[in-house]
């Protein structure tokens, strides 16, 4: 655990996808205005997760899939995949929601060094068409949790048995594709970084 500036950064490993989503619905009931905003660094084991609204038949790859209670439809957490849980109280700091999804989405396309891109009407980050990263969260109370996935060096191929974030044929890519060599923890500190600084200047 580190603090950078006013924002704690946990780094938790690889976890089961179940108990990092408890851990985060519990920690956002449980939080007051003097608690400091939070930022995970994980990876999950093996999973399909579903968005609110959205309806899945488990898949025959025997992958599990589980219903979350973040904005937007399935996507695949794995091993080789950053993801950054984003417990911030936008409330607290005056952040509006659709500005929070900007703020992580650049945060990412600065990671790319220019490489990645927005995509109209399609939440999460581009290269050359192909996503790299997903984004998803809930906010209870004014206070965000969930956050986002970033393709680092993964097997990509459990995408292929779903339309990733609902989308049919929406191809994906990930950092070592591209020519990005830095390691799942380097990228994961530098996103974290660029996270809370945009985050502190909102």
């Amino acid at each position: 655990m580190t603090l950078v500036d006013s924002i704690i950064v946990r780094r938790l490993g690889r976890v089961a996808y179940l108990p990092t989503l408890e851990a985060m619905r519990s920690f956002t009931s449980q939080r007051d205005e003097s608690s400091a905003d939070e930022l995970w660094l994980l990876e999950h084991f093996p999973v399909y997760t579903v968005g609110q609204g959205a309806q899945h038949a488990p898949m025959e790859n025997g992958i599990p899939l589980i219903k979350a209670d973040r904005g937007g439809d399935i996507t695949y957490h794995g091993p080789g995949q950053l993801v950054v849980y984003t417990l911030v109280d936008l409330a607290r700091r005056g952040i509006k929601v659709r500005q929070f999804v900007a703020l992580l989405e650049q945060a990412v396309i600065d990671l790319l060094e220019g490489r990645g891109a927005l995509r109209p009407g399609a939440p999460g980050v581009y290269v050359d068409g192909a996503k790299i990263a997903a984004l998803g969260i809930r906010v209870r109370q004014g206070r965000a949790y969930h956050g986002l996935s970033l393709n680092v060096d993964m097997d990509l191929s459990p995408f292929s048995s779903i339309d990733p974030c609902g989308y049919p044929g929406l191809a994906v890519t990930q950092t070592r594709d591209i020519g990005m060599k830095q390691t799942l923890p380097a990228l994961g500190e530098r996103l974290a970084a660029l996270l809370a600084e945009k985050i502190d200047r909102a």
